[in-house]
């Protein structure tokens, strides 16, 4: 039998859903504006520049963004085209290979988080109060235990 959301989850719910995509468009458009990079390759960027050697095997990239593959093959080959990225084969395993940040999407991604963190304060941060903002990180971890288990502690 399926439980229905009562008036309440259901105002909570849209509400969400609204804001979640509102919230992103206007962050698409300020990276736009600003770097010229979209928010998906300012995501893959950040996960290069997460590791030491700047290089990520595609597997563990796919994972971490919760991308299909075909998605991150394809936008992976548009970054490539762009000398954001740079794919090398994987010498131990002939069927893998890393995604290596390149000279031109460490400057692309340094350009860009300032700015990125500008927006995100702007239109996050300063509208919450400090419990609004503790109260949002124990929602969306609690949230990821059921949707990613394996990212939470």
């Amino acid at each position: 039998m399926t439980r229905w959301l009562d008036d309440g989850e259901q105002q909570a719910w849209r509400a969400y859903v609204k804001m979640q995509s509102h919230l992103n468009a206007a962050l698409g458009r300020r990276m736009q504006a600003d770097s010229r990079l979209s928010l998906p390759d300012f995501e893959v960027l950040v996960q290069l520049t997460d590791t030491p050697e700047g290089r990520v095997r595609v597997f563990e990239l796919a994972r971490a963004l919760d991308w299909e593959k075909s998605r991150l093959s394809h936008h992976l080959r548009r970054m490539q085209k762009r000398g954001l990225v740079a794919r090398e084969e994987c010498a131990d395993d002939a069927r893998g290979a890393f995604i290596v940040l390149t000279r031109e999407g460490r400057e692309a991604i340094e350009q860009a988080a300032p700015h990125h963190v500008d927006s995100v304060r702007e239109l996050v941060f300063d509208v919450l109060t400090r419990d609004q903002v503790e109260a949002l990180r124990a929602i969306s971890e609690r949230i990821l235990k059921v949707v990613r288990p394996e990212d939470c502690p």
